[in-house]
């Protein structure tokens, strides 16, 4: 890694926006309208729903649950915007009615609730509790530790605890391999989505989870980035949604071609390079990824084998693709980051059925291309 670019060691972060023109005043409308529609609009653009008189929770427009991903994601924008009264209602909802006390998966969430609360399946995503546990330490370090469940730092250690360790009393399953220290599709199958590798995060682990651990967590950062280095196409850069630990696809149920989950990497690979300097593998797939898709307007977007053959099937997230094209342009100067990131510009929010996701990656990239994807740290 190219520490003496990374914002861990410097704490610049690059407003990419900015160095392409755009003005800081325009910029930072952009990303309160942004925030105001997802958070606060009317219900074309509206994720996010007040419960109760302290509760919220993020809506999956699409499937009309509530998931961790979205919860997860949701508490990051939160932090990032300084907004602890949603981040506060996020994560009480998710202890509420997503925190598994009892059965093979209790110290983990539940990956998809219902509005009302009821749970619609007792098994935990492992993308969920990875963004959980930063954007806890994130609320730490930023705001401070109240009463628990607002005692964010030990939440976020007692969560890592339970992904490392889970199954040493012979009950349930770990989320990461002990052995690869590759994080896992979920905690009771042996292999792995390219898309749920964040090495950024586990570098930030390695200093804050518990002290026995976080060896464990800096050998992960770098068997994530050997993996996604393996996983990803050397011609397209694509990756596919289900790999094998060795980075081939894994086509059970059909999820080893690049779809949805895969749009992610992209967008990991930016954050990776922004807060810890990017490595040459990392520029050279995010140049591979946005040639892919220079010659292609998101109306051609389809699902895709990671060799680049197209499918019939439609992208269900366009603009969650051109968005996390545009936040790979982070890990490279290459042709075509600017013009990822023009498209990302003049693109507004997705409204209809199918915009949380897409939405969610939108506002991952408006914050990561302005310079407001930050790294809290604990205050001296």
């Amino acid at each position: 890694m190219n520490a003496l670019k990374g914002a861990f060691y410097t704490d610049r972060y690059r407003n990419l926006l900015a160095d392409y023109g755009y003005e800081e005043e325009e910029i930072t409308r952009r990303v309160e309208a942004a925030w105001r529609e997802m958070f606060e609009g009317d219900e074309k653009t509206r994720i996010y729903h007040e419960s109760g008189s302290d509760m919220g929770y993020m809506l999956d427009t699409g499937n009309h649950d509530a998931r961790t991903e979205g919860m997860s994601y949701g508490m990051m924008m939160a932090v990032q915007m300084d907004r602890r009264d949603v981040f506060d209602r996020l994560w009480k909802w998710a202890v509420e009615y997503m925190y598994m006390t009892e059965g093979e998966n209790a110290g983990y969430f539940a990956w998809s609730c219902a509005p009302d609360g009821t749970r619609l399946s007792d098994g935990p995503a492992p993308d969920g509790e990875e963004y959980f546990a930063m954007a806890l330490f994130f609320a730490s370090h930023r705001w401070g530790d109240r009463e628990a469940p607002f005692n964010y730092g030990e939440q976020a250690r007692e969560l890592l605890r339970t992904c490392l360790h889970k199954g040493e009393d012979g009950k349930g399953d770990p989320m990461w391999n002990r052995d690869n220290k590759l994080i896992k599709f979920i905690p009771n199958c042996e292999f792995t989505d390219p898309s749920y590798h964040l090495p950024h995060f586990y570098e930030l682990f390695a200093l804050w989870a518990d002290p026995e651990d976080r060896a464990f967590w800096k050998e992960a950062a770098e068997a994530s980035r050997r993996y996604v280095q393996a996983a990803c196409h050397p011609v397209t850069g694509l990756a596919p949604e289900y790999a094998h630990y060795d980075g081939t696809p894994n086509h059970v149920r059909g999820f080893g071609h690049f779809f949805s989950d895969s749009y992610r990497v992209a967008a990991n690979l930016g954050l990776d390079a922004e807060w810890f300097g990017g490595a040459t593998w990392e520029r050279e797939t995010a140049d591979r990824i946005q040639a892919f898709f220079a010659n292609k307007t998101p109306d051609d977007y389809r699902r895709y084998t990671i060799e680049g053959e197209p499918f019939e099937e439609k992208a269900l997230h366009p603009v969650g693709l051109l968005a996390t094209n545009a936040m790979a342009s982070l890990a490279t100067e290459g042709a075509n980051a600017r013009a990822s990131v023009e498209l990302f510009w003049n693109t507004p929010l997705r409204t209809g059925d199918r915009r949380y996701y897409d939405n969610c990656l939108y506002f991952f990239t408006l914050l990561a291309l302005s310079g407001r994807y930050r790294i809290w740290k604990p205050k001296a």
